[in-house]
C-alpha cells in the first residue's frame, strides 16, 4: 500500500483563517453597554417579532452576549454557562472610550504644551510701550 494524500481542502486559499475568525462576530462590548443595556433598546430586543431568518424564529436572543439560541432550554443553558458569566464580567467595566484612546497616545488635554505668547507679539508690545 502506498503512502495516503493529503487532503488539499485550503489550496491556494491565503485568508482560510480570516473568514474563520469573522465567520461567529458578534458585537463588541462598548456597543452592547451603550446601545443594547439600554432599558428601551433591551426591552426590544428580549420581545422581537419573529424572524424566519434567525435561529429559534429571534424568539430566545441573550442581550449581553448578542447571540440568538434555537430554545429556551439552551437559552438558559447559556445563562449558566462560564462563557456568559465571563462577558457580564467584561461587561461591569467602563467602555473604553475615544477620549481615553487619545489620552493614551498622547493627543489629551493634559499632555499639550502651555499656550505661550511669540515672540512676535512680545516683540511689538514691547516697542509699543518704549
Amino acid at each position: 500500500m502506498g503512502r495516503l494524500r493529503r487532503s488539499r481542502a485550503h489550496h491556494a486559499r491565503r485568508d482560510v483563517q480570516r473568514g474563520a475568525r469573522t465567520r461567529v462576530r458578534t458585537r463588541d462590548l462598548d456597543m452592547i453597554q451603550l446601545i443594547d443595556l439600554d432599558p428601551k433598546n433591551r426591552a426590544a430586543l428580549e420581545a422581537q417579532a419573529i424572524d424566519y431568518e434567525k435561529p429559534g424564529l429571534a424568539q430566545h436572543y441573550c442581550v449581553e452576549c448578542a447571540k440568538y439560541f434555537e430554545t429556551d432550554a439552551a437559552l438558559q443553558s447559556h445563562w449558566r454557562s462560564k462563557v456568559h458569566k465571563r462577558r457580564l464580567k467584561q461587561l461591569r467595566e467602563p467602555a473604553y472610550t475615544i477620549e481615553e484612546s487619545e489620552r493614551a497616545a498622547g493627543l489629551g488635554r493634559e499632555n499639550r504644551r502651555p499656550q505661550t505668547v511669540s515672540s512676535t507679539t512680545m516683540e511689538t508690545d514691547m516697542m509699543g510701550t518704549a
